[in-house]
């Protein structure tokens, strides 16, 4: 027989935490819920504390950082490097009418360079179409030790400047046609004669035999022979007629830049113009630098 004043057995309740303890709002001790494993029941920081007690992770962390700081480094010195390379050939191109490359040197890096206002070497390359009123000239220049420095004379030196020109002889047949009066009408085609360091103007009625050489710093024709147009163009006219042709494009260059030796080549003729230590101009008129 039951008693009826007995409590009913009670029902197994939630764990209770140990003493000093406290509960969690799930009524459970931490890190004890049901279904979840005590790791992940650990604290955040613990998580960071192991992460970082591993030297493994630590050397894969400080690489992370490393890369990225190269990544931005080098993205500023791109972008930087394209952009000053783009600034130059648009000038390039303004100053000889044609299309043009231009490249600083990579070391030290372009930024570095940049912020000294030393550039080491720049290089420059046109297309070959013309140079101004020249038509199938091509130039690459090379300029080195190039420190900007704004005096009451000047923006700067230059160590020292190469430039390499090379002129076909289609090129210099259609330039004489519009640039020369009188000798321009009469010339259909030019050849070369290597071995004789000779260019041939040739015409119908005859031909002009002319020697390139190095005058006062500028390129020269000298004339050698003239053939078939004794009676329609005297060689008294032809001479000056070169002259006046060859100064216009080779002569008054800033900066002092000379002629240093002239060539000619199976198809063509070329010449080499230099500078050393010299300063950059102050100001220019030219329009073209308005573009920096």
């Amino acid at each position: 027989m039951t008693d009826p004043w007995a409590r009913p057995p009670q029902q197994p309740g939630p764990p209770q935490p140990a003493p000093g303890v406290a509960p969690t709002p799930t009524g459970f001790p931490p890190g004890s819920a049901p279904g979840v494993p005590p790791e992940e029941g650990s604290s955040l920081p613990a998580k960071f504390k192991k992460l970082f007690s591993d030297p493994l992770s630590i050397g894969l962390v400080v690489v992370i950082v490393v890369a990225l700081s190269l990544a931005g480094a080098l993205g500023g010195e791109l972008y930087a490097r394209s952009r000053a390379d783009s600034i130059v050939a648009g000038v390039v191109e303004c100053v000889v009418q044609d299309d043009a490359t231009a490249s600083f040197g990579v070391l030290p890096p372009f930024l570095l360079q940049h912020m000294t206002g030393h550039y080491t070497n720049i290089r420059i390359e046109t297309a070959g179409n013309q140079v101004r009123e020249a038509k199938g000239m091509k130039v690459h220049l090379d300029i080195n030790d190039v420190r900007l420095e704004d005096t009451a004379t000047s923006s700067g030196t230059v160590g020292s400047l190469v430039a390499n020109i090379s002129w076909s002889t289609e090129g210099i047949k259609q330039t004489i046609q519009g640039a020369i009066p009188l000798v321009g009408s009469f010339v259909t085609g030019v050849s070369t004669n290597p071995s004789a360091g000779t260019i041939e103007l040739e015409g119908a009625l005859g031909s002009i035999t002319a020697r390139p050489q190095v005058v006062n710093g500028g390129i020269a024709l000298q004339v050698q022979q003239v053939t078939g147009l004794g009676f329609t163009l005297p060689r008294e006219t032809v001479q000056p007629a070169l002259d006046a042709f060859t100064a216009t494009l080779t002569e008054d260059y800033p900066m002092n830049i000379k002629a240093d030796s002239v060539q000619v080549t199976e198809t063509g003729v070329v010449s080499q113009f230099s500078t050393r230590n010299a300063s950059m101009p102050k100001q220019t008129e030219d329009p073209c630098f308005g573009v920096v």
